[in-house]
């Protein structure tokens, strides 16, 4: 007899059924899946701030901004995902699919990668 991995009750059902309800699923997926640190849901929430904010002044795919306007909306430029190198050696900063490149003065490129 299986027994569900989040409350320990018995499990009726289909042999490969692994909780007792939905419930018992989202909680245990849930406890799982949760930020297990403060420094990491710090980090986690400054990442989607940062995206939030790229894709509200990107909305059609590319564009350019400033840095006073990114600093303005609450931008952090110390929290991205990966570093793109161009075929000319200019570096995009990405937040998931959405990317930046300092241009001259105060000036940056916005990008959204095609998936």
């Amino acid at each position: 007899m299986k027994t569900c991995l989040e409350c320990g009750d018995k499990i009726v059902g289909r042999e490969d059924k692994k909780f007792c309800s939905d419930g018992c699923r989202n909680a245990y997926n849930n406890k799982i899946n949760k930020d297990s640190t403060n420094f990491m849901r710090n980090v986690n929430n400054q990442l989607r701030r940062n995206y939030r904010i790229l894709s509200e002044l990107n909305t059609e795919g590319k564009s350019k901004t400033t840095r006073t306007r990114l600093m303005a909306k609450g931008f952090d430029f110390d929290f991205f995902t990966n570093i793109q190198e161009t075929k000319t050696g200019k570096s995009y900063h990405f937040i998931y699919d959405q990317g930046y490149m300092p241009l001259n003065n105060d000036a940056f490129m916005l990008v959204k990668k095609n998936r």
